[in-house]
């Protein structure tokens, strides 16, 4: 393993979930609202761009101009001075809530390694107008920590749930030992990866993964979909246990780092050790080799610095030099000199851009993939709750599909965006993360399915009303014929005009009654009946051929 230090470490854990329906009505209220009243520690963020104008710095400016206006009005809204307007009251289409009691997080990587504390900088929660999807972000850093350490940190925290258990009954690919600290240094969550019995039980009884306890209690009072706890608020898992990543280093000396040091970053694919490569699983691909080498085959990465790698810093000149950024989609790590004063610059530098800037272009890419994963579940969704012989359950799958459509096309126009930002880093950091997360192909996929689910509806309505078209028009030709009949000339077959006011009521009630019975089973005999008018317009059928359509309109079902 590499000896380098990091001096300077910042990580960004970015988890997307899926709110679900409450029980019975649809929610009134934002979410975020009933978050709020709900009680707990959460509370809405009032940062620089809607709080107080003189806490608005120069790092916020530039975070503003660095997209393109559409991302602004979504991000940022039309401003206090514009006044409400539309459904967002010309406000930000994202709402931000955050919890101050977690101030640091005691870890233990592996068993027998010592535990260390990182100092959490932030806890937040991303909610968005009509899109049912969360994002939890989880900031921490630490000073001087080793490059090996860093690696397998980038590689295990985060984790929603351990994916496997050694022969020993320890957690895979996790954390030995995680700790939510508060201000004193007291432990106000820990993790359970070790108990197997919890996590094997509730996957057998609810078909869904049991997150641990650390990040259940995070989320806390949003409760779990399948959880039996009652809650104003559930969630669901909606993408892999594996959260997206983002990370600043800062070294003495970036060119000292190995290949394989950048392939373990990029890919985020930690140190690993034998042991654990014994019984590692085919998702995470942990086919580890010795400190040094590269982590997979060498033809796999045979184009690593093509496919993730943003290198117009690497080199010894400018502002930031032997600046490296990194990204695999599920992961944005930038590398750079500790010593270079634009590096570590929080205000104007790289470290702002990767507090502000990037992450939100991180945090769009992964939204908007988030966003496309849950419409697509909820038309599955529909479909296996749809049981075509129940009225009701055709009732509940049209207005399903229908909601889906419209949020769909609420979710395209507002945040679906082919290029967020026309500076050259930021749309080239912007697309990497959208090609690697294979946005268009999936924004494509979702849109078809949508469409061609709310085109099947259209096409079923258009059908119906059709039938009802055509027996319409049968009941109007056998109205027709009784009417031409009774009514030519003025003919009245009953002259009952000067007859006592009740005999004329009983003729009235029986001829309503009379009529209405011939229209009921005209009605019931129309698609014969329609049949038997196509036949009979057929200038080819014999009369023999139509005279057998018409006995047909009157045979039963089982002659």
């Amino acid at each position: 393993m590499s000896s380098c230090t990091v001096r300077h470490f910042h990580q960004s854990l970015l988890w997307p979930l899926q709110l679900m329906p409450g029980e019975g009505a649809r929610r009134l209220e934002p979410p975020w609202q009933v978050l709020l009243q709900a009680g707990g520690p959460w509370r809405e963020v009032h940062d620089e761009f809607t709080g107080d104008h003189r806490d608005f710095h120069e790092r916020h400016y530039n975070e503003f101009v660095t997209f393109l206006p559409f991302v602004q009005r979504f991000l940022y809204g039309d401003g206090t001075a514009r006044g409400a307007r539309g459904r967002t009251g010309g406000s930000s289409s994202m709402r931000v809530l955050r919890r101050d009691d977690v101030r640091a997080v005691r870890l233990q990587l592996a068993e027998g390694e010592p535990a260390f504390e990182l100092q959490v900088e932030q806890v937040d929660l991303y909610f968005f107008h009509d899109v049912d999807v969360i994002l939890l972000q989880v900031a921490v850093q630490g000073h001087d920590l080793p490059l090996a350490r860093v690696q397998e940190l980038l590689y295990r925290f985060g984790r929603g749930y351990p994916p496997g258990w050694d022969g020993q009954g320890r957690g895979l690919h996790c954390p030995a030992a995680v700790a939510w600290l508060d201000a004193a240094g007291q432990a106000l969550a820990a993790s359970d990866a070790g108990d197997r019995e919890a996590f094997l039980g509730f996957v057998g009884r609810h078909r869904a993964p049991r997150l641990a306890a650390h990040w259940r209690w995070l989320l806390q009072p949003l409760i779990p979909d399948h959880e039996e706890e009652a809650g104003a608020l559930r969630f669901r898992q909606i993408e892999y246990h594996r959260m997206p990543v983002m990370a600043y280093l800062a070294l003495d000396e970036p060119a000292a780092l190995q290949r394989a040091d950048f392939v373990r970053l990029g890919l985020v694919s930690g140190q690993g050790d034998g042991a654990e490569a014994a019984v590692s699983t085919a998702d995470d691909d942990d086919a580890w080799t010795g400190a040094g080498e590269l982590p997979f085959a060498e033809q796999h990465l045979a184009d690593f610095e093509q496919r993730h790698c943003y290198d117009r810093f690497w080199c010894r000149r400018g502002a930031a030099p032997q600046t490296r950024y990194l990204c695999c989609g599920h992961a944005l790590v930038v590398v750079g000199r500790a010593d270079a004063a634009f590096f570590t610059d929080a205000e104007r530098g790289v470290l702002a851009q990767f507090r502000h800037q990037h992450f939100l272009l991180f945090l769009i890419a992964h939204f908007q993939k988030a966003a496309l994963l849950m419409f697509s579940d909820r038309l599955v969704v529909a479909l296996d709750a749809l049981s075509i012989a129940d009225a009701d359950s055709v009732k509940r799958f049209k207005r399903a599909v229908r909601a889906n459509f419209e949020n769909f096309l609420r979710f395209t126009h507002r945040y679906w965006f082919h290029d967020i930002s026309e500076q050259v880093q930021t749309r080239a950091l912007h697309r990497l993360c959208v090609e690697h997360l294979g946005l268009e192909t999936l924004y494509r996929e979702v849109r078809e399915r949508v469409g061609e689910m709310n085109t099947y509806l259209d096409t079923d309505s258009l059908r119906r009303q059709a039938n009802t078209v055509v027996r319409l028009t049968v009941v109007t030709i056998a109205g027709l014929i009784g009417t031409l009949s009774t009514g030519f000339l003025g003919m009245n077959l009953l002259a009952e005009a000067e007859a006592p006011w009740s005999r004329r009521a009983a003729i009235f009630g029986f001829t309503l009654l009379a009529a209405l019975l011939v229209t009921g089973y005209t009605i019931v005999k129309s698609k014969r009946l329609s049949d038997f008018l196509d036949v009979l317009s057929d200038e080819r059928l014999s009369l023999a051929e139509k005279f057998g359509a018409w006995r047909s309109v009157w045979r039963h079902e089982g002659g």
